[in-house]
């Protein structure tokens, strides 16, 4: 499915990341709305307050940081809670976040952090490493909380508070991610009173308590979410008084939205088309943001949907569990149309599992090894595998009845709906039927394993840890009733061995060559056909917003970043110039001196590193 952007894009249970991306956020709009009834333009609200609002295409999963995975929700989670480290803006490099240092033993089997002391939550009261050790503990015991971040917890022992300032956590075996653990930290005296945390979603009472440069202080589903700035944020106060996120059903509604100044900012689901890029270069006040993204976008297919226990549910085309089938599938899908023709050149050829965008665990497939464009072959395979054709140039199954796939798609992204149309032409050339089914939601079906094949796309991390476990038997659910932290229910022995070994391998050079080989085998399998690495374009008007943060410095997105810089760091345009936060990361694109024109890969060939999967989405 698809967050975490960082985690899925979908679903990273599994409430998809609608690819991921990313989704399109919208500021406050000037329209009349059930948040703000009476129109006005973003940038100010009536008694004064600077807002910022954010088009987005793709609605909240769950604002409980224990559930959600979708890159919008755990965006917003980045805003309302610290986490114990984070990303340097300039180059992804882990930097203090609710920990200022962490020290890990001679055996690298306890890690002590040490909490810092002026962070508060935002009803007064202290944070600290209680309420992380509570946090993770939490976490290690009860099966809803480690819903959507279990996989970081797995390998722990036991997590401890010896003082309000340090926090220790001893590992079952080293684990290479501690200065990486993209987990929420909450305050203890708030959720400690949770009964349920697989159906509390935090959505019934505001404001909510947190330490972020935001409190989350109003949500409507599928409508927006109000956060205000944290006045007592350690880092320093936000300069916008307010942030929303406006969802919209249509995308070129957000852009109109942009184009009337009713928003600030849209991103698209997960980015603007190229059409709709086009129409707002040179468009006053209005700036367009073109750079490598963090995403991946492929085609799953449904590898047969079971729990832990061994049960099997769903009803996946059981054509698909043969891999010369999947193969065929992906040898005739024409990677470099869907870069023209879909995006336009607006993304690159996909081929493994982590964009190029993250140098150090980037990996292709020798020649030998690739499934390139090769409709005749494709037609030889599924002849190989007994799928032939009838009188009617069908391919039948063995029950002898016509193949037509399920594939599950989101209405709210057009680049699936126009993928879903080459796949027709393409697929259809081999006799195999194809049934889009776009929905709203595709987190019901996703999860119930009621589809053949679907679309899917991740954010991916600093640290490609939570991308790579989605995919791990440990993921799957433990009941078919339950709900599971995998992707698309792939289980497979060899895989789970490698991820294990690059979980305690310390070394990086020696961790990245085994991730690769993890990209090589999930590759081999070919459950996953990563088709294209899209850009991150989106755009923002110049007159609300003065200057905003890129994540990485060179070529960066702003929309669904590894931590909060962006929002916390946007000036507005009518502030008085100062603009100590945004200096202080040292990433941003400035509207007013000159705005810095992002424009596909070529600037960023030499910096590629790896996102969040915040996005999870």
């Amino acid at each position: 499915m698809g967050t975490n952007d960082q985690k899925r894009s979908l679903p990273h249970g599994l409430r998809l990341v609608a690819l991921a991306g990313a989704a399109a956020l919208t500021l406050t709009a000037a329209l009349a709305t059930p948040l703000d009834p009476a129109p006005r333009q973003a940038r100010a609200a009536d008694d004064g307050k600077k807002v910022l609002t954010v088009a987005v295409a793709q609605s909240v999963d769950s604002l409980s940081p224990f559930l959600a995975v979708r890159l919008l929700s755990t965006s917003i989670h980045r805003l309302m809670y610290e986490y114990l480290t984070n990303y340097d803006p300039k180059d992804n490099h882990a930097i203090p976040g609710l920990a200022t240092k962490w020290e890990p033993s001679p055996d690298k089997l306890t890690w002590t952090y040490t909490i810092r002391s002026n962070s508060a939550w935002s009803d007064g009261q202290q944070a600290t490493a209680q309420d992380a050790a509570w946090t993770f503990n939490k976490m290690m015991t009860d099966t809803g909380a480690a819903t959507a971040n279990g996989s970081y917890v797995g390998n722990f022992e036991k997590v401890s508070a010896p003082s309000p300032t340090k926090l220790v956590i001893e590992l079952k075996k080293p684990q290479a991610t501690m200065a990486a653990l993209d987990v929420p930290i909450v305050p203890k005296h708030v959720w400690e009173k949770v009964s349920d945390f697989s159906e509390f979603n935090n959505d019934k009472s505001f404001p909510v308590v947190g330490n972020g440069p935001f409190v989350l202080s109003g949500y409507k589903a599928d409508s927006y979410v109000r956060l205000k700035a944290n006045k007592t944020f350690w880092r320093g106060s936000p300069k916008f008084d307010e942030l929303v996120f406006r969802y919209y059903k249509d995308q070129d509604a957000a852009v109109s939205a942009l184009r009337k100044g009713e928003v600030s900012f849209v991103a698209g689901s997960p980015s603007l088309t190229p059409a709709q890029a086009e129409s707002l270069k040179g468009a006053d006040d209005i700036q367009v943001n073109d750079a490598p993204g963090r995403r991946f976008y492929a085609l799953a297919t449904n590898p047969g949907a079971k729990a832990k226990n061994g049960e099997k549910f769903g009803d996946g085309h059981p054509s698909l569990l043969d891999q010369r089938v999947r193969n065929a599938l992906f040898r005739a899908v024409d990677r470099e149309a869907i870069i023209d023709k879909v995006f336009r050149g607006h993304a690159v050829e996909g081929e493994g599992y982590i964009p190029p965008r993250f140098q150090d665990y980037f990996w292709k497939p020798s020649a030998d090894q690739k499934l390139a464009y090769d409709p005749a072959e494709a037609a030889r395979l599924l002849d190989r595998a007994g799928y032939k054709k009838n009188g009617d140039g069908k391919r039948v199954g063995k029950d002898g009845k016509p193949i037509t796939y399920r594939v599950l798609c989101h209405a709210t992204d057009p680049n699936d709906k126009a993928v879903g149309k080459y796949l027709q032409e393409w697929w259809g050339e081999l006799g195999i039927g194809v049934r889009l089914n776009c929905l709203d939601n595709v987190t019901d079906p996703w999860l119930a394993g009621k589809y053949d094949l679907a679309f899917d796309g991740w954010s991916v991390n600093p640290d490609p840890d939570f991308v790579l476990s989605i995919h791990t038997c440990g993921a799957l659910p433990a009941t078919p009733e339950e709900t599971g932290a995998t992707d698309n229910f792939i289980c497979d022995k060899k895989y789970d061995e490698l991820y294990a070994r690059q979980l305690t391998e310390y070394d990086p050079a020696k961790r990245a060559d085994i991730v690769r080989q993890m990209e090589s085998r999930l590759y081999d399998l070919g459950y996953m056909n990563v088709m294209a690495y899209p850009n991150a374009v989106e755009a923002f008007r110049t007159d609300q917003i003065k200057s905003i943060t890129t994540m990485p410095a060179k070529a960066g997105n702003i929309y669904g970043q590894d931590g909060y810089w962006s929002w916390w760091s946007a000036v507005p345009a009518d502030s008085d110039g100062s603009s100590d936060n945004a200096s202080s990361t040292g990433v941003v694109v400035g509207v007013v001196a000159g705005v810095v024109v992002l424009a596909g890969l070529g600037a960023f060939a030499a910096m590629r590193r790896r996102a969040t999967a915040e996005e999870r989405e």
